[in-house]
């Protein structure tokens, strides 16, 4: 028996008996899953009334991924490696369920679905079926991190996973038709900031079985030369097998596995006894070429199926009212000869058994796969260290800085569990203070005019949304907390990469066996209101309204208008778990509002009376109410308030300010939502409420709904008003501007003073008067640059 020097020992045909025995198993159950709701293991013949009457599933790629899957969980038990199993061809759903259920982890995490003949038949009927599971690898099956069929993101996933994690092998399957989207075109460089010295690895195995779901694919029908040399060019060592013979494939596929993982080990072995290379290592991958629906029906209705697009789905159709396809199911079915695999109760046999891993070490029982269960909190250093001090402001403070401090020193004391996440925008982000403790991480070449960059660097920069985000949902995902950070439009980028997780952590609220994974944390800054610089493909606030739209178990949305707003805000969503935070501020140099004695509590109750900045009297409805959530939009409200509170002292005004956006819904529209009586201590219940807001206006009617007289909420905020032009002429151009906002509160006043018509007039003017100026001047009027407010000092 020979073996590489840190790998498995080459096969044996007795190990192959037992794999293929676990294989012919998993596509026996994978195809029950698609077809059948009785007669589970073909105790009696096939009738029509034994199977579904919608047949839902996909079997073209499950084969394929049952068979990496065999042959991997053979190499963990020669290597005692840790390892998750991610599929990219999500659609394999029904493989990666049998595949938990012949390891039995399944029937520990469901106990209904039992290792018999009945649980055989529940785990059929719940397949894709109304109170039963999904079609996809989701989240209710065991083993995965990743929401197959999220076209594009295995390998983002994949490579998350393993950083920080040195003792984990993540296998990334990559279907031929995913190959063909751009997240995942751009996830192969991956391997250049894997540091082996540290770092898990990653060993992808593209799965070539040439059809998507209704033709050829590209990778499919290239030249495999041209294929090498674009994975080569990426810096893999390019492994490939071919084939449909069943015993040849089994040898080939576990030879090529085996020398891939003994590349790995060596590159790790090496690196940690000599630190990290100075050339990229070339990481192993495998490329599997086998036919789409392998040892399916090679044809139906003189049709070619089997190798061919016609297999993707349900290859069989009509079977219910079709003796002949009903006849050919059942023959494809005992293809696999159930009586040999399930004992007489319906069990796995040994010899299917004795190729499962044991433990923790089976790839659907893997606690990186539940990273909750490895989750420890972040050592969080004290955000009030970080504090603006208003009593010595010392004008305005880019607010952004201050959180870089702190993420600088999350980096000081937990080395191995917290990373930003950037795309190339750390500095520009005013984050730059993290350098002070980490580069960024790089493997490639580095010159000596490079700045704090190495592979020793932590900091994770790369110009794509999609690598940064997946890299941190992988992260998170196997237990490990960070940031992600990006400017505010091009996080639209990667918006539906946002869904997904949203989407992955609300399911699994409703699975107790999943353990609570650190937060996704979103900071959104370089935002639309002062991308003036930029113009207008640079200025969208779009992802607040897709947030919003998601349940409200996962949902948070955060417009701190300060700097320690904003740290108190960070504080909390580091410390949170499972829910998706998004901080929306920007990182220009801001007005400074309340003291940190003042911005824990404000941030706790989510919104609040600005007292100091309204002319209200005690005990007595205002006449008007100017709310705002948003930095800029919070600026120019407090500033129509100042513009009320001198012309025109006998309006009443109430300044209020929200910097948590979903205290706005009802209490039982999202468990933020502020009481009824909160809310009418803020708004009242019948006084007019201009909204100044920082996204589309939209989002604020949506959340208010079901409030008290909810039409009495007028709001102002981004109405795809942009250009290249001065920070100003952005909220006037959206007519969110001070002048817009007093006008407002004129018109929706339930009184009018005197004076009222007059400062109107004024308000036209100031803005006729900005148009002018702004084009002649270049800049902003002075009253409007210079502005600067000063709250009143209390004894």
């Amino acid at each position: 028996m020979t073996t590489t020097d840190h790998g498995a020992p080459a096969i044996t045909e007795g190990e192959i008996e037992a794999i293929d025995a676990w294989w012919r198993a998993n596509n026996f159950l994978t195809i029950g899953q698609i077809y059948l709701q009785d007669n589970a293991l073909l105790r009696r013949e096939l009738t029509s009334d034994d199977i579904k009457p919608r047949l839902l599933g996909h079997w073209g790629t499950s084969p394929g991924l049952s068979f990496i899957y065999a042959h991997v969980s053979r190499l963990i038990q020669h290597t005692g490696q840790e390892t998750i199993y991610l599929t990219g061809p999500g659609h394999g759903g029904p493989a990666l369920v049998a595949a938990g259920y012949l390891e039995g982890t399944y029937s520990e995490v469901y106990p209904h679905i039992s290792q018999d003949e009945a649980g055989v038949k529940r785990l059929f009927r719940q397949f894709s079926a109304p109170g039963g599971i999904p079609s996809h690898v989701s989240v209710t099956t065991p083993g995965s991190i990743h929401e197959g069929g999220e076209l594009g993101y295995v390998l983002v996933h994949a490579f998350g996973s393993v950083m920080d994690n040195p003792d984990l092998l993540t296998v990334a399957v990559v279907g031929d038709g995913e190959a063909e989207t751009g997240p995942l075109e751009g996830s192969w460089k991956g391997i250049s900031f894997l540091n082996p010295a540290r770092d898990g690895a990653v060993l992808p195995v593209l799965h070539l079985n040439g059809y998507k779901i209704a033709g050829p694919t590209v990778l499919g029908r290239k030249d495999p030369a041209l294929v090498r040399s674009l994975l080569e060019g990426h810096g893999y060592q390019v492994l490939e097998v071919e084939g449909d013979d069943v015993p040849g494939m089994h040898h080939r596929f576990s030879e090529a596995l085996r020398e891939a993982y003994g590349t790995i080990a060596g590159i790790q072995a090496d690196a940690r006894a000599n630190g990290a290379p100075t050339e990229p290592p070339r990481w192993p991958m495998i490329i599997l070429r086998s036919p789409k629906g392998w040892t399916g029906p090679h044809e139906i209705d003189g049709i070619e199926v089997t190798g061919s697009w016609r297999s993707h789905q349900v290859p069989l159709s009509g079977v219910k009212g079709d003796p002949a396809h009903l006849a050919l199911l059942e023959q494809w079915l005992r293809s696999y000869r159930p009586e040999e695999l399930f004992d007489e109760d319906g069990a796995p046999v040994e010899l299917i058994t004795r190729a499962n891993p044991t433990g923790d070490l089976r790839l659907s029982a893997s606690p990186h796969a539940n990273g909750g269960l490895l989750t420890t909190d972040l050592d969080i250093p004290d955000f009030r260290d970080y504090a603006v001090d208003l009593a010595d402001p010392g004008g305005a403070v880019e607010s952004v800085r201050r959180l870089g401090e702190l993420t600088a020193e999350l980096y000081r004391r937990n080395p191995q569990t917290f990373r930003l996440f950037c795309p190339d925008e750390t500095n520009s982000n005013r984050l730059g203070a993290v350098f002070e403790v980490s580069d960024r991480a790089f493997m490639e070449t580095t010159l000596p005019s490079d700045t704090h960059l190495s592979a020793e660097g932590r900091v994770m920069e790369v110009l794509s949304e999609h690598n940064c985000h997946g890299w941190l949902e992988g992260y998170t995902l196997t237990g490990r907390h960070g940031l992600f950070a990006t400017y505010e439009s091009f996080a639209m980028v990667s918006a539906s990469q946002t869904i997904q997780h949203s989407k992955w952590l609300e399911e699994a609220t409703h699975l107790s066996w999943r353990a609570k994974v650190p937060s996704l944390n979103i900071l959104l800054t370089s935002t639309c209101w002062r991308n003036d610089h930029n113009g207008f493909s640079h200025q969208g606030p779009g992802l607040i309204q897709t947030a919003i739209t998601q349940r409200a178990e996962v949902t948070r949305v955060y417009l701190p208008p300060d700097a320690n707003t904003l740290l108190s805000v960070a504080d909390h969503c580091f410390r949170s778990r499972s829910y998706v935070n998004l901080i929306v501020i920007d990182k220009q140099p801001q007005q400074q509002w309340l003291s940190m004695d003042e911005a824990i509590p404000h941030c706790a109750a989510g919104a609040g009376i600005w007292d100091w900045a309204g002319n209200e009297e005690p005990d007595a409805d205002p006449d008007i109410v100017l709310a705002a959530a948003g930095d800029v939009v919070t600026m120019e409200t407090v500033a129509a308030a100042e513009i009320l509170r001198r012309e025109l002292p006998g309006l009443k005004v109430r300044v209020v300010n929200v910097v948590d956006l979903m205290t706005l819904p009802r209490p039982q529209d999202h468990p933020h939502g502020i009481s009824d009586t909160f809310f009418r201590e803020l708004f009242t219940d019948h006084v007019d409420v201009v909204f100044s807001f920082h996204g589309f206006p939209g989002a604020v009617h949506q959340l208010v709904h079901g409030r008290p007289d909810a039409d009495r909420f007028h709001v102002r905020g981004f109405i795809e008003e942009g250009t290249t032009t001065t920070p100003f002429d952005m909220v006037v151009k959206n007519r969110a501007s001070r002048y817009h906002l007093v006008m407002d509160a004129i018109n929706n006043a339930k009184r009018t003073p005197a004076g009222a018509s007059e400062l109107k007039a004024w308000c036209e003017a100031q803005l006729a008067r900005h148009s002018s100026y702004v084009v002649e001047h270049l800049e902003d009027m002075p009253e409007v640059q210079n502005w600067n407010w000063q709250r009143p000092r209390t004894s």
